[in-house]
């Protein structure tokens, strides 16, 4: 379906499909590559067939799909946290430390969408203003990396995860959450003001 979106970029089928398919399995070849394991997505014919049926189904049901922007939503974080868990737990099941392994769990989750915009030439969503993708699969992988080092079932902890990463999202499109912008250290507040106090010269009454 995101394939879809960019009808001014004037891509033909044959991109749309690609876009589909980085779109699709993206975090998760990002993820095997990482594990220096052969992308699950390349171990049967039918994944890549049904990532590219599926991304020409999404053209051609565009203006449908326009129209449930709130279940697309709901469905985009429900899959955040599902590739989020899955990235995790094997990076885990591999013997990779906590941070590392929450790294990996990041990047199965929002993998694809930085393929997609690298694609295209965009700027890379996740890095900019903007909903907390990444941030939300932080906060689950380390949820599910705290839950396994306390004993935790891998399953219980996977969902938990997901719950996690999902709330997150949604949440932070419902109310507008973001990251604030970058700048410098005296725009910040109260340290401005203290800046310009520091720089201030004194005079009599100072004194």
């Amino acid at each position: 379906m995101f394939a879809a979106q960019f009808r001014n970029r004037r891509l033909d089928l044959l991109g749309i499909a690609i876009i589909g398919v980085a779109s699709g399995f993206g975090g998760g070849l990002l993820r095997d590559i990482l594990l220096n394991q052969v992308p699950v997505a390349l171990q049967s014919n039918w994944y890549l067939i049904a990532a590219t049926g599926a991304a020409l189904i999404g053209m051609l049901l565009e203006r449908l799909f326009s129209k449930l922007s709130t279940v697309i939503t709901v469905l985009d974080a429900l899959t955040i946290g599902i590739y989020c868990a899955i990235g995790t737990t094997k990076a885990i099941s591999m013997g990779l430390p906590a941070i590392p392994a929450i790294f990996v769990g990041v990047i199965a989750a929002v993998g694809g969408s930085i393929l997609r915009d690298l694609l295209l030439n965009l700027p890379i969503a996740l890095m900019h203003v903007g909903s907390l993708y990444a941030v939300a699969a932080v906060a689950g992988a380390a949820s599910l990396v705290g839950l396994l080092a306390g004993g935790v079932p891998v399953f219980a902890a996977a969902v938990f995860c997901v719950m996690i990463t999902f709330s997150v999202r949604v949440l932070a499109v419902l109310f507008r959450w973001r990251l604030p912008e970058q700048r410098r250290i005296e725009r910040m507040p109260g340290i401005g003001l203290l800046a310009s106090r520091v720089r201030r010269p004194r005079t009599r009454n100072d004194r």
